[in-house]
């Protein structure tokens, strides 16, 4: 079976060094907000090219956190785009704001700037763009037209840690980016795990009270606060893991680049498109194709497993039917749920093993077009 990445693997491979750093951290008595979080935070800054990071418990709460710290709240709107993870949303609702969703790019899946300024109301206090799939989304236009109207941009980079636009990273584009370091991510840890990263001192400063209880020291709140902490496993296994990021990505886009050589011109397979000045990361392939129900089927039955990122858009579901969506005003995220597969990708997929998902979906449209 061909299967999608699993920890158990990395695990494996790793085993000796993974326990001497849990080990590392258990015996230096510090286990929340030590030094292997201060030192990640650190690193992981750099490498995004920004100033500060500031290490949480989630993705999530790095998009609710910079939210608030941003003083978006209640009666306030947010744009952003329903085809995502229901995480983006729900930081949204967390922070008391109202989602305003617009449509996406067809080609690339990402918000579509041109969108943007139609959706714009006198409540408008945020662009919360998600770059999905490992492609930032196409930001120029966006900050233009944030910067028009005095908005704050807060990215959502929970699938892009390592991507490029313009030879900057993924995260260092609007006032505060958000990741994840979630076991599947590009660069996953063994647990939950997120970042808020900012060019500014003062979110900075905003962001480490709002984590800790809105304390600045122990003991003493300097305004309201939550719970949400990088721990120090986490951050330490992070810091071993983000020396290899770049070349994982490598390996993720060699894979990418075979099934795009393989599939291109087969069947209605439309491949993923990268725009120029930009650099995918490949968190997923994701594929298009009218067919897509019987080409998952085909392929699970010769044994290689595909995924659905995401088969019903935020705006449709019942749990966010009090935004009062219906059918068929996000036309181009509707027609894209009914289309998109993503296949099995990660950097230690077999070439053997990415050759037989090429064929197997060659093999299926092949019998189909007879």
């Amino acid at each position: 079976m061909i299967k999608n990445w699993n920890y158990l693997d990395d695990y494996q491979h790793d085993r000796r060094l993974i326990l001497e750093i849990v080990d590392r951290v258990f015996s230096s008595g510090r286990l929340i907000l030590g030094p292997e979080v201060a030192a990640f935070e650190a690193k992981f800054a750099a490498y995004c090219g920004v100033a500060h990071g500031v290490g949480v418990n989630s993705c999530t709460d790095a998009l609710f956190l910079a939210l608030k710290a941003l003083g978006i709240g209640p009666g306030d709107e947010v744009i952003t785009t329903a085809n995502t993870a229901v995480p983006t949303v729900a930081a949204v609702r967390a922070a008391g704001a109202l989602p305003v969703f617009v449509d996406v790019e067809e080609d690339t899946f990402l918000i579509d700037p041109s969108q943007i300024e139609p959706a714009i109301t006198a409540r408008t206090k945020c662009v919360l763009p998600v770059h999905l799939f490992g492609q930032v989304a196409d930001m120029e236009p966006l900050l233009r037209t944030a910067a028009r109207h005095g908005l704050k941009v807060v990215e959502d980079c929970a699938q892009a840690a390592g991507a490029l636009y313009g030879g900057k990273k993924a995260g260092s584009f609007g006032d505060i980016g958000a990741f994840s370091f979630y076991p599947t991510k590009v660069l996953g840890g063994y647990g939950d795990g997120g970042m808020a990263i900012t060019n500014s001192d003062a979110w900075r400063d905003k962001l480490r009270r709002l984590r800790f209880y809105g304390m600045k020291t122990d003991y003493y709140a300097e305004e309201e606060g939550y719970n949400s902490r990088l721990d120090e496993i986490q951050a330490a296994l992070l810091l071993h893991k983000i020396e290899s990021l770049d070349a994982s990505v490598r390996k993720r886009q060699d894979i990418a680049r075979h099934y795009t050589e393989e599939l291109t011109g087969v069947g209605d397979i439309a491949v993923p498109v990268v725009r120029n000045g930009r650099t995918h990361q490949f968190y997923t392939y994701t594929i298009r194709t009218k067919h897509r129900d019987d080409l998952m089927r085909f392929l699970r039955d010769h044994e290689i497993e595909c995924r659905i990122n995401y088969p019903t858009p935020v705006h449709l579901m019942r749990g966010y039917g009090f935004l009062n969506y219906k059918a068929g005003r996000l036309p181009v995220t509707e027609r894209l749920a009914g289309e998109i597969l993503s296949l099995p990708l990660y950097p230690g997929l077999a070439p053997e093993d990415a050759g037989k998902v090429a064929r197997c979906a060659k093999l299926f449209f092949a019998d189909h077009s007879s």
